[in-house]
């Protein structure tokens, strides 16, 4: 009996021990952990400082802001937040256990890196930061912030030694412009805002074989249906270019698409077609910026892959209260918890007693 009280009693402390270990570990990844506490202080830190909410939101879109009170986080930061740790020690880990690559002088490199990276973030969101990116990283922890800065230098470094990628380098850009040189034409385009009413009567005149020029006079409503459509030329460094760019490159020159886009307008639905009408060679000088954004964005998807592939192996757990670990629309991903929805609510009245109280 005393054997048995004794065992009872030893896996009574050892429970206790385990829950008080899975309470302190905010994340934990292949056995290395960042305490809850430590966790909970970044948090804070990025609930006091405005600057650091925004260049975050920037580079990992989700709400930083205050939750249910002036100490809390929303729920959707908190997860986002996290995530970033558990990717930062995951890559961590893989490229000083398989690549051998301990950072060093590096690190100096990384910071200012990390700082460019989250200032062109937060311009090409179009958000307008208290401060600067510098002033973001000072307002961190110390060791939030040289978890930033080894991440970086870690990210940077594995990126180097992936076979897609492609350096960032004028004679790099130069090669990449010169076998995708038609990705860069300056396109002049024509435009055809078509009532949805008349769809079949616009198709009817396209199989015809009705111009361009006539289709939009005869049916837009846009203003340009005058000129016969003629809508503009849009190269590169046009901020509109990305988009024409797409509405048009699957489309022959001088014709309309069969299936057309979708545009709104005072509430009234219409459809949009958009016909390439000329395509001219841009000159590298003008297209470089365009060249450099498209190269980074093949890169960064070659790193995501790699990224995902090491999330894919890893063993991650995390403490309830900051998110769970599941699998999100881009791979796994700390997710916020997710609250009942107004469906799942049978009432919305308050609850009341029958009658006042009374204390005798």
């Amino acid at each position: 009996m005393r054997r048995i009280t004794a065992l009872f009693v030893i896996a009574l402390v050892l429970a206790v021990l385990v829950g008080r270990s899975s309470i302190s570990t905010g994340v934990s990844v292949n056995g290395s952990t960042i305490s809850t506490t430590e966790l909970r202080a970044e948090l804070s830190a990025i609930t006091d400082s405005p600057t650091l909410q925004c260049y975050l939101t920037a580079i990992a879109p989700a709400s930083f802001a205050a939750g249910g009170g002036s100490s809390t986080m929303a729920a959707s930061g908190v997860a986002a937040w996290s995530n970033l740790r558990v990717e930062g020690m995951a890559i961590d880990q893989y490229v000083r256990g398989r690549l051998h690559y301990v950072p060093t002088s590096d690190l100096v490199k990384a910071k200012a890196s990390l700082e460019l990276e989250m200032t062109q973030a937060a311009a090409s969101n179009s958000l307008n930061c208290p401060g600067t990116a510098a002033q973001a990283l000072a307002a961190m922890t110390p060791t939030m912030r040289d978890a930033e800065v080894l991440a970086q230098a870690e990210s940077l470094f594995l990126v180097s030694k992936l076979n897609s990628t492609i350096p960032l380098t004028a004679s790099a850009l130069r090669t990449y412009y010169d076998a995708h040189r038609s990705s860069y034409d300056t396109v002049c385009i024509s435009v055809a805002e078509v009532p949805v009413s008349k769809v079949s009567a616009f198709a009817a005149a396209q199989a015809k074989g009705a111009t361009v020029a006539a289709l939009a006079k005869q049916f837009s409503v846009d203003a340009s249906a005058s000129r016969g459509g003629a809508y503009g030329c849009y190269g590169p460094s046009s901020v509109y270019y990305a988009a024409v760019r797409a509405d048009s490159i699957a489309t022959a020159l001088g014709t309309f698409p069969k299936s057309p886009l979708t545009t709104t307008s005072n509430g009234v639905t219409y459809a949009l077609y958009v016909a390439p009408t000329k395509r001219t060679p841009t000159p590298f000088a003008q297209a470089e910026a365009t060249v450099l954004a498209d190269v980074r964005t093949l890169n960064a998807t070659a790193a995501n892959t790699v990224k995902n592939t090491i999330l894919d192996r890893a063993v991650v757990a995390v403490d309830p209260a900051l998110g769970r670990w599941g699998l999100g629309t881009s791979g796994l991903t700390v997710v916020a918890p997710a609250l009942p929805s107004a469906s799942e609510v049978t009432g919305s009245t308050t609850l009341t007693a029958p009658s006042a109280l009374s204390y005798q």
